[in-house]
């Protein structure tokens, strides 16, 4: 009996050290804070990373979007956003990144220039019979791309900080974050902006000071309390209106606001409709969005040249004739627009857009016999572009390169 109870007594002796040595652990565990040096240590890492991974500029902020929620709305309110209804849509995870992704507290900006050498925007706008894609498109889909090494950076992230968590005792070490890469409710030039990577420009583009706006943004969402970035580029526009006078379409209802039911980006890219004939005539020999008021920017002295590969020109089309790829049949354009922005659009809406950039064209019998051959397509809309781009080349009336805005 006595080894039974020394035995029982031990035991109980034994649970209770066990359970002081738990209670002193959880008293030990902590918040991590911003300010903590192995997280202002992983913030310089993940800028490391970022260059490695091909980025030029690396920021983080918190969630709080501020005036950039009523200036959304109120840009909705005004039916500025045209046929692009997925922008009303799942407004509580613009406005909230916590509702896309729980218990997000930061968001990671990141920016990768894609510009290519030698892009000509002017040459070829001034070349009727060529046809001008907007050079973010020249190359492969930037979506997977970026998203890919977002991905790499994010996994990179989540092994640091649990090692951190475990060394330090961290109450939070289970990590909630995810990419994303303009395809998603992110008001992603409004977190860049935050994150210190620019400012946004009268033309609703982020523009840095040493690297102008060729460049995509991607982000990652995460829950990790890194520290944030405290200088906001200062808005270097000044009197300057450059981007907004040279619009074709007078897209531009005042600076910092883009009516996008005028912008040649949305007619020939998400619009996916006929295009409105009063917009045909500017729209010129733009069959792919349109850079003008990027091309125009004095800040675009500095921009850099793309390093990626995958940015360049594929298939010629930086400097391919009107007629060329009017002429791809649909296997050609499909094979063509692999693992390209532009297979976004598909072949219907291809064809409407080269039909107007032929319609624009220099007068040719060429032309003009390309486009009759092409009447019967089976798409009422690509017809009646068809039918238009045939009495502008027998029209003797000279076009219109820019149009205004009616004003009440």
């Amino acid at each position: 009996m006595m080894g039974y109870q020394y035995n029982e007594q031990h035991y109980k002796l034994t649970a209770h050290r066990r359970q002081q040595t738990r209670m002193t652990q959880v008293i030990n565990l902590s918040e991590p804070s911003p300010n903590h040096p192995a997280l202002v240590e992983l913030a310089e890492e993940i800028k490391l990373w970022g260059r490695e991974q091909g980025f030029q500029h690396i920021g983080i902020t918190d969630v709080e979007l501020g005036k950039h929620k009523a200036h959304l709305q109120d840009w909705l309110d005004k039916g500025y956003h045209g046929e692009m209804q997925w922008m009303t849509t799942h407004q509580d995870k613009r406005n909230y990144p916590t509702e896309l992704v729980p218990n997000t507290i930061r968001v990671i900006s990141a920016r990768m220039d894609y510009l290519p050498e030698n892009p000509q925007h002017i040459q070829i706008l001034k070349q009727k019979s060529k046809a001008y894609i907007s050079r973010y498109a020249l190359g492969r889909d930037y979506h997977k791309l970026i998203r890919k090494r977002l991905g790499l950076i994010a996994r990179k992230i989540e092994q640091r900080y649990q090692t951190l968590a475990a060394q330090y005792q961290w109450t939070t070490n289970e990590v909630s974050q995810r990419p994303f890469v303009d395809s998603a409710p992110v008001l992603e030039k409004a977190f860049a902006e935050k994150s210190g990577l620019g400012w946004i420009g009268k033309n609703t583009l982020v523009i840095n000071k040493n690297a102008g706006s060729w460049f995509f943004l991607g982000e990652i969402l995460t829950n990790i309390p890194l520290p944030i970035n405290l200088e906001i580029a200062e808005n270097k526009c000044g009197d300057c209106s450059a981007c907004l006078k040279v619009c074709p379409t007078d897209a531009f209802v005042a600076p910092y606001t883009l009516d996008a039911t005028r912008c040649i980006s949305y007619l020939t890219i998400e619009l996916k409709t006929s295009i409105p004939e009063a917009f045909r005539e500017p729209i010129g020999n733009r069959i792919f969005g349109c850079d003008d008021c990027q091309a125009i920017c004095p800040w675009n002295k500095y921009a850099r040249h793309s390093q990626e590969k995958d940015f360049s020109p594929r298939h010629t089309l930086d400097r391919s004739n009107l007629l060329e790829l009017f002429a791809w049949s649909e296997e050609t354009y499909l094979k063509n627009t692999e693992g390209s922005a532009i297979r976004r659009i598909g072949y219907e809406r291809w064809l409407r857009n080269l039909a107007i950039g032929l319609g624009n064209a220099p007068k040719s019998d060429e032309i003009l016999q390309a486009l009759k051959q092409r009447l019967d397509f089976p798409s009422e809309m690509v017809q009646e572009h068809i039918s238009w781009a045939i009495k502008q080349q027998q029209s003797s009336k000279k076009s219109r390169r820019k149009i205004k805005r009616e004003t009440e």
